[in-house]
């Protein structure tokens, strides 16, 4: 399960988190059909004058022994995203960020995505919103692209119908790609056989998340439970659309 894509990633989730400095570690477990494996993320986001940073590192634990058992991580991806703004003193362009991107999947591919962020916000930054709109390369051995372009949506709701402590937050990324199935079989672009597969041209994933701090009642107020649900369409060589959920814990350092 990792956090974006297999083929090609979506853009960061840079303020679905309040905005300030913050790492966190999340652990997953997946229930999601041909998974039932645990997932770790290790997040951070932190601001500067010249804009935000946000990097996550996943790790897989599905590898397994002979007797079936899952014994060490089966694989890892990251990702690093810069929104840079030197103008969030000039009014009509302060909600503005220009963005970089790299990701890269571990022995797979590896991606950069360049583009624009526009971001709105409640006053207390409680409730955050981002909108952005992005080109993203390919490894052009293994995907490629008609449209290039990438629509992502990220949001944040902390406190969630009055309740402290509960925070919805999440993203939707949208591209355009020439996508084969995996499961099927591994053609790469110059192969007799991968136009006939490569036939779906959207890719979508969203991932909400509710989280909820638990950990203040016992004096521990780093400590969150909660989970997630991934919905994707043509994502990571699967076909068609799937619904995979997934509780997990919370710590933020």
């Amino acid at each position: 399960m990792f956090k974006k894509t297999i083929l090609t990633l979506s853009v960061a989730i840079a303020t679905a988190s309040v905005a300030m400095a913050q790492t966190n570690l999340q652990t997953f477990y997946d229930f999601g059909k041909n998974r039932n494996h645990f997932t770790t993320t290790l997040e951070g986001f932190y601001n500067d004058p010249w804009g935000n940073t946000f990097f996550f590192i996943d790790y897989d634990f599905n590898a397994k022994n002979d007797q079936g058992v899952n014994q060490a991580p089966s694989g890892s991806y990251m990702e690093i995203a810069r929104c840079l703004n030197f103008w969030h003193s000039v009014p009509v362009l302060e909600k503005f960020s220009l963005q970089v991107e790299y990701n890269g999947l571990v022995g797979v591919n590896q991606n950069f995505l360049f583009g624009l962020d526009f971001f709105l916000h409640s006053e207390d930054f409680r409730n955050t919103f981002n909108f952005k709109v992005l080109y993203k390369t390919f490894s052009k051995d293994i995907a490629s692209s008609d449209v290039p372009v990438q629509f992502t949506f990220v949001w944040g709701m902390q406190d969630l119908f009055g309740i402290e402590g509960l925070r919805f937050s999440g993203f939707a990324d949208v591209w355009g790609e020439n996508v084969f199935n995996f499961n099927e079989c591994f053609l790469l672009p110059d192969q007799q056989g991968y136009k006939e597969r490569a036939d779906r041209k959207v890719v979508f994933i969203s991932e909400p998340q509710l989280w909820y701090n638990v950990g203040k009642w016992i004096g521990v107020p780093n400590f969150h439970i909660g989970g997630e649900v991934e919905l994707s369409l043509n994502f990571a060589g699967y076909d068609g659309f799937y619904a995979r959920p997934c509780i997990g814990t919370k710590w933020v350092f």
